[in-house]
């Protein structure tokens, strides 16, 4: 009996689901939904640029209709500390995306359009090659640039980051695990100053900001638009739970 369970052990201890489990979290039951399917209550936006099409958030520029800069839709129904997000999205190739999180809403002069945001973000790509993919953390507006990479574990010093562990999931892992042209769903799950990064039920990114003056606590939530080639950018099934 020694034996056998002596070998038990071994099995658990050597198994990947307890060396660190990649899988995300069963999803809360009391998440609260923040869009209806139908029209954009409780975002704001540039009405030029997004609307409700087929049942989904929809934000497209083109020639005729650019943007002024990166511009937001803004969830109105307050800020985001400590939460879990829930949603799916799918774009095109011809341009990148973000969803914003603990982010500022820009009012000032130095402000391109009435719907700027500055803070994280997390990367949205139409593409599946490392390291230009979707769910990398993005310091947008900020001077950080790519804070923490897909496949990255890391944390930010003061004025300096430090990565832990590099291959969270490989270059061929996340080939297969994303799905070009179609739906890909994330989960973004903020703790105090550590963020996770969720594509497609996998871990992708591990992040803990520990720089006092640049962490982020608490801010707005936010999709994007990104200025420059004509491209759209479409979201649903959106949730929200607060801690």
């Amino acid at each position: 009996m020694r034996i056998l369970t002596s070998c038990l052990l071994l099995v658990l201890v050597a198994s990947p689901a307890f060396a660190g489990d990649k899988s995300a979290p069963a999803e809360p039951k009391d998440m609260k939904s923040l869009f209806n399917g139908k029209d954009l209550s409780g975002w704001d936006g540039d009405a030029r640029l997004w609307e409700v099409k087929d049942g989904v958030i929809h934000g497209q520029t083109t020639k005729e209709n650019v943007a002024k800069g990166n511009t937001f839709l803004i969830w109105q129904d307050g800020q985001v500390g400590d939460f879990e997000l829930r949603l799916s999205f799918r774009c095109t190739a011809d341009n990148n995306s973000g969803i914003q999180y603990r982010s500022k809403h820009i009012t000032d002069k130095s402000a391109r359009n009435e719907w700027v945001v500055r803070g994280y973000q997390h990367e949205i790509r139409n593409e599946e090659n490392l390291p230009n993919v979707s769910g990398f953390i993005y310091d947008e507006g900020g001077r950080r640039g790519r804070i923490c990479l897909v496949g990255e574990k890391a944390s930010w010093e003061p004025e300096e980051k430090k990565v832990v562990h590099e291959t969270l999931i490989s270059a061929d892992e996340y080939k297969e695990l994303f799905d070009v042209d179609e739906w890909n769903e994330v989960i973004i799950i903020a703790k105090g100053n550590n963020v996770k990064h969720y594509m497609n039920g996998r871990l992708v990114l591990d992040f803990t900001d520990n720089d006092p003056n640049l962490a982020l606590k608490k801010g707005v939530l936010a999709l994007q638009l990104h200025a420059g080639k004509p491209m759209w950018t479409e979201f649903k099934d959106i949730r929200l739970k607060q801690n």
